[in-house]
Parts: structure tokens; sequence; C-alpha cells
């Protein structure tokens, strides 16, 4: 007996890619977890550190990755508010929009955060 070919439609679907993107942002998070801990002992370790730090952190290339940091936090805010909303109320067609709408937050909050360290 051979095995039914599975279907990958369902990956097309924007609340599939919002719930793909929900999770990726939250591993992206954990990732980052660790850095923000190494900062952190940075600053306990002595003035000098943090200082050696906050300048390495004051490069173009750095605040273009904490921007990305802030569209992948509100990302996975917006995505879970988004679960939130599906578990407590019942199915509704603007669903899609809804995702759409908090991708395109999002990205207007990290760009918001990009001007202002820049």
């Amino acid at each position: 007996m051979t095995a039914k070919p599975r279907s990958t439609a369902h990956r097309r679907d924007g609340l599939w890619l919002a719930a793909l993107v929900h999770r990726l942002s939250g591993l992206a998070l954990a990732l980052f977890l660790p850095l923000h801990f190494l900062a952190l002992g940075l600053a306990i370790e002595g003035e000098a550190r943090l200082d050696g730090f906050l300048r390495w952190a004051d490069r173009t290339p750095v605040k273009l990755a904490e921007a990305g940091l802030v569209f992948l936090l509100a990302v996975h805010l917006l995505g879970g508010v988004r679960v939130l909303v599906i578990e407590a109320r019942p199915w509704q067609d603007g669903q899609r929009r809804l995702a759409g709408i908090a991708l395109a937050v999002a990205a207007l909050v990290a760009g918001l955060f990009l001007l202002e360290a820049m």
C-alpha cells in the first residue's frame, strides 16, 4: 500500500503564514535572549566593559539589528494577541485582513524605532 501524497496548499494561506511568523519570531527572540543577558553581565562587570559594548552597539548595523528585534517583538506580541482573540471569539471572515494589519503595525513600530535610534 502506497502512502497518499500530502497536500501543502494550506501553506499558501495568509493565516498559516501568520502562525509561522509568530512561531519563528518567538524562536528568534529566544536566540537573542542570551545576548541580552551578556550585555547585562557586562554592566555588572564594570563601567569600562559596558562602555565598550555601548560603543560597539552604536554602529549602524547594530541599530538595524535592533530595529529587526523591535519588529520581531511587535510581530510576536501581535501574533499572540491574534491567538488570544481566536481562542476567545468565534471565527470571523476578516481574520486574514487583521493578520495583515498586525504585520503592517509591527513594521511601522520597527520603523519608528529605527528613526529614533538613528
